[in-house]
């Protein structure tokens, strides 16, 4: 399933129920639902904040032992300006999303083009 959104901030309670309506759908674990709310709101707001893109798509993808997440902008990426400094990035209020992306899936990818930058995460089922 793929589903486009307008990249603004309703998108990311939008992608949290639909994440929870795709879990629920397909007969999930609730570790799954878990997961990939969690995933899909940090996707998402990466993309709204940072992408400069007017949309985002989703894809969610399932098989026997995994379900599959993508979030594709169209936006150009930025390179941070200076490297994260940890001690002062711990007390934070965000910066976190791919951390918290890579903890909840087994396997994390980003790829970055001319035409935007997809991360796709996969949950082990």
């Amino acid at each position: 399933m793929v589903v486009a959104l307008p990249a603004s901030a309703r998108a990311v309670p939008r992608l949290r129920r639909l994440a929870r309506a795709v879990v629920r759908s397909h007969r999930l674990p609730d570790a799954a639902e878990e997961a990939l709310t969690v995933i899909v709101s940090e996707l998402g707001t990466n993309a709204v904040l940072h992408s400069g893109s007017p949309d985002l798509s989703v894809m969610f993808e399932i098989d026997g032992t995994s379900l599959t997440v993508g979030v594709r902008d169209r936006g150009r990426w930025r390179q941070r300006p200076a490297p994260r400094c940890e001690s002062a990035d711990m007390d934070a209020a965000f910066g976190r999303g791919l951390v918290l992306v890579d903890a909840y899936s087994v396997d994390t990818s980003v790829l970055r083009s001319a035409e935007g930058t997809v991360v796709r995460a996969v949950i082990a089922l």
